[in-house]
């Protein structure tokens, strides 16, 4: 990172990498490949004044700016492992997160700030004697922050005394964890060579060049807003727009008004844009294609964006063990499958049975990946390491999914999410797209709950759209019984949930995608 952090600097000097944009119209260059090479070069000779030596760990926990996106980018420069962490983590995890990475600083909001005070204290109390320095910034600051003294770690609580890596860590950048939703969350390991394959990888794949600009909608806490585009960007020499947050009421007009080229989204954005206004078709002229990850966007909602705005979805999909995208549709529109998150990207992918042995076109089972921007491992689970990878090294993704015979991957849900109702499979996102059928459902998750006659029975968890206006007068949206009939219709009676379960919003992990299991627990 800092080889292309200089090399860049050199080659494009004052060109736009960074745009921040306010809660306004007003926006303005924030950074210049020049200044970020400045700020970088700075922002070492502060951690190293502070005590900071390559390797340590420093978490950054803020929203979106150009600070956020400055600190995330000198620490890496500085050949410090960089700890992004999710604003929407449940104490418990934040708690976990601050103890287990090792980190010896944190860069935090002014917001975010009672939080981390809060999980520190908490971790002490529960026996963390390692000290841990606090730099608190804006997102959105102009300048480079301070950075306090930072305490030594007593010879008994060092990392390497008190919980080794399971590799050396001299060459990694990142340090993420997941949402641990079947357990405590694991951290993972990418290297500087994993985030530059894949910043390399992304570039080619959607012929992305230094005139091309994209909006920064998803956190940088999240591998794809953090890889796809803050990194990718910076490989290729274009610029980014980075608003403080979505907001699907400017979200067009941002795209319009700082002239993006490329916009990159998760399915749930999808959803909120198609129930809101339709842009001047004019003002987007520029726009060459909309990106879509994290998770599986659902048909119906892929066809309607792009007969509602003009503009093409190249669907992909990737994970934070894989520095992001590891699938992609072509950039050619008449290869693109809906549907279908596309080939591998820049490695090598396959579909498994039980056994190990690889399926055949269109035979279902897990996905397995292999390529250079496939994780080291996860930090300081050596076992977790183990069973991510199969015995001749292939990750292990826990997607279930098939290859078509003209090489196109589909995924058809997770392996652990898989509900087996009297013996037969059946994919929860197959009942999720069918439900999104209806008009009134804006987003729908289906789960396997115990049944004492079929084993599993399906319960259906559904977002309904606000009221809707009919005529003169006002109608409710759909209850229980409608949505009953609807699935009886289009997906038959043994897959039809037998429960249906009104909530108005689905929890995700960091990456975006809907949290069944957490479902189970409401």
């Amino acid at each position: 990172m800092r080889d292309l952090i200089e090399r860049q600097a050199e080659t494009l000097g004052e060109r736009p990498y960074l745009l921040a944009l306010g809660e306004d119209e007003a926006h303005a260059v924030a950074l210049t490949f020049h200044t970020l090479r400045e700020d970088c070069r700075e922002l070492a000779r502060r951690f190293a004044d502070a005590g900071l030596r390559p390797g340590d760990i420093v978490s950054v926990c803020m929203g979106n700016g150009a600070q956020s996106a400055r600190v995330i980018l000198a620490a890496m420069y500085s050949g410090l492992i960089v700890n992004p962490i999710n604003l929407l983590c449940q104490p418990a995890q934040m708690r976990y997160i601050v103890e287990h990475s090792d980190t010896r600083l944190i860069v935090v909001s002014e917001a975010m700030l009672p939080t981390v005070t809060q999980a520190l204290e908490t971790a002490r109390e529960q026996g963390m004697t390692r000290p841990v320095a606090i730099a608190c910034t804006s997102p959105d600051a102009t300048a480079a922050p301070e950075i306090p003294p930072i305490p030594s770690v007593p010879p008994m609580t060092s990392m390497t005394t008190m919980s080794p890596a399971p590799q050396p860590m001299a060459d990694v950048a990142l340090l993420m964890y997941t949402s641990g939703t079947t357990g405590v969350p694991k951290g993972v390991l990418l290297t500087h060579r994993n985030l530059l394959a894949n910043a390399a990888f992304i570039s080619a794949e959607h012929r992305l060049t230094k005139d091309d600009r994209v909006l920064a909608s998803l956190p940088l806490y999240h591998i794809n807003g953090l890889v796809v585009t803050l990194l990718a960007p910076l490989f290729h020499g274009g610029s980014v727009v980075m608003p403080p947050r979505f907001s699907a009421r400017t979200f067009w007009r941002d795209v319009a008004a700082t002239r993006c080229s490329w916009i990159n989204v998760v399915p749930t954005i999808v959803a909120y844009l198609l129930e809101g206004g339709v842009p001047d078709r004019a003002a987007l002229t520029g726009l060459r294609f909309c990106r879509s990850a994290s998770a599986a966007l659902p048909a119906d909602h892929h066809r309607a964006f792009e007969a509602r705005f003009g503009v093409g979805i190249i669907e992909t999909m990737g994970m934070t063990e894989t520095a992001a995208p590891v699938f992609s549709n072509p950039f050619d529109p008449s290869k693109r499958r809906i549907g279908s998150i596309g080939v591998p990207s820049g490695g090598q992918a396959r579909v498994i049975r039980r056994d190990g042995s690889q399926a055949g076109p269109g035979e279902t089972g897990e996905l397995v990946l292999r390529g250079a921007q496939v994780m080291r491992g996860y930090y300081k689970r050596p076992d977790d390491t183990a069973d991510a990878f199969t015995a001749d090294g292939w990750l292990r993704t826990g997607d279930l999914g098939y290859c078509d015979s003209e090489g196109y991957f589909y995924i058809t849900g997770r392996a652990k999410e898989l509900i087996i109702k009297g013996g037969e499979n059946i994919a929860p996102r197959e009942i999720d797209e069918a439900l999104l059928r209806h008009p009134d459902v804006l987003e729908a998750a289906a789960v396997g709950v115990p049944d004492p006659a079929y084993g599993q029975e399906i319960v259906a968890f559904v977002v309904l759209r606000t009221t809707q206006a009919q005529g003169d007068g006002t109608r409710e949206c759909a209850d229980e019984r409608v949505l009953r009939d609807h699935c009886l219709q289009t997906l038959g009676r043994y897959k039809t949930p037998k429960e249906f379960r009104f909530v108005t919003e689905l929890p995700r992990g960091p990456s975006g995608k809907v949290q069944r299991l957490d479902l189970l627990q409401r």
